[in-house]
Formats: structure tokens, sequence, C-alpha cells
């Protein structure tokens, strides 16, 4: 065997070690998404990142690999559930209208209003009903900074505020929330826990759960476009 090809082995190698972490991986964000996502499909998508690192890894520059992976394989397969968010501006108004009368229809009846509910409150077809739901939910597991690129804005609220200010103000709005709201955006991004633990430990539906979560981020929207 060439040089050239016992380094390139060696390097597949190091991804090989890997993959179990990257199917953990997978497995964890596939328990936060909605049931059509393919578990397999973010484990294809993160084992490519990892054999792509790997081969370009320099040592002498980090000594952990997966502590130098692990952040660009995660981030491949957020990139995966952005492409699949291809709703168009009107598409985006529709999700927060939903949310909105499912967050009302909650507080009422204490559980999620039907499909068909829905579809005949906004005279809508029930396809358009699932396909906005579907995208709602992908959106949801997407870093609190995607939440805040305004898609139904003429103003790019990013470009104009740097990462640390936009962090200090994220910081500042979850201040005004109360404790439990605070805590299922703790367990839900930095802990990443899913809808169903998250549940068990405050001991509210996870339907519930959703639903302060996407009011959360939406009040975040709201105070930061101010």
């Amino acid at each position: 065997m060439s040089y050239v090809n016992e380094i390139k082995y060696q390097k597949d190698q190091l991804a090989i070690e890997y993959l179990p972490a990257v199917k953990s991986m997978a497995f964890r964000l596939k328990e936060r998404l909605p049931s059509f996502i393919e578990y397999s499909d973010l484990v294809s998508i993160g084992t490519e990142e990892l054999v792509k690192l790997a081969r370009r890894y320099d040592e002498t520059q980090n000594d952990s690999f997966w502590g130098y992976a692990k952040k660009r394989v995660y981030g491949s397969m957020l990139d995966y559930l952005r492409s699949l968010d291809v709703m168009s501006r009107n598409g985006r108004k529709l999700v927060k209208t939903i949310d909105s009368i499912v967050e009302q229809y909650m507080a009422k009846h204490n559980e999620e209003p039907s499909n068909i509910y829905l579809s005949e409150k906004l005279e809508i077809s029930i396809e358009k009903i699932r396909e906005a739901r579907r995208a709602s939910d992908i959106y949801t597991v997407l870093p609190i900074s995607d939440h805040i690129d305004f898609a139904d804005s003429s103003v790019n609220i990013l470009e104009q505020i740097e990462t640390d200010d936009l962090l200090l103000k994220v910081g500042d709005v979850l201040e005004t929330l109360s404790e439990r709201e605070r805590l299922i955006i703790q367990l839900y991004y930095f802990e990443e826990l899913n809808l169903k633990e998250i549940s068990a430990i405050l001991n509210i539906t996870e339907s519930r759960i959703s639903q302060i979560h996407k009011a959360v981020i939406r009040r975040v929207k709201e105070l930061i476009k101010e």
C-alpha cells in the first residue's frame, strides 16, 4: 500500500471509529422531529460529513477529532432539515396563523384541534394544513438564531445585529419569561431533550409544551424586532 493510500485508510478508520457517535446524535435529533423524517437520512448526511472531516483532519491543529467534528456533523444534519423547509412567505404566514389558532384552542379545550377543524376554520385544504404543520415541526428543532431570520419582514434583522449583540438580546428576552417557559427553552435547546422527556419532567402534555415553546419563540422574534 502506498503512503498516500495508507494515510487515506487511517483517516477512513478514524471516521469509522466515531460512526456510533454520529448514529447516537442522529437518534437524539430524530426523537425531536416529525415521523416522516427518516433516521437513516440523518445518519447518511452525518456520516458523509464525518468522512470529509476525517480526511482533512490535522491532529497537530486539534487534539480531539470528535471535538473538532461534532459541531460540524450536527450542523450538516441541521442544514439538511433547512433544505426541507421550502415554504414560501405566504406559507410561513400560514404556519404562524395555525400556531395562533392552536394556542387559543388549547387554552380553551386543553387539547390540540384536528386538521379538519383547522381546514374548515381557515377554508383551505387539509393537505395544506398538514404541509404547514410538518414544516412547523421541522423548524422547531433549529437553533434559536434560525427563528430570528424574519422571512416575513422586509428587513433582515440578522444583518443589522452583530452575533454577540444578538445573543445578549436573546438573553434579555429570556429573562422576561416565566420560570416554566425558561426551563422549557433550556431543556429543549441546551439539554436537547425531546417533548416526551420534558413532559415527564414538568408533568404537562407534549402538545402544551410544543405550544408554549412556539409562543416563546414568537415573543423572542417580536421583542428583538422592536
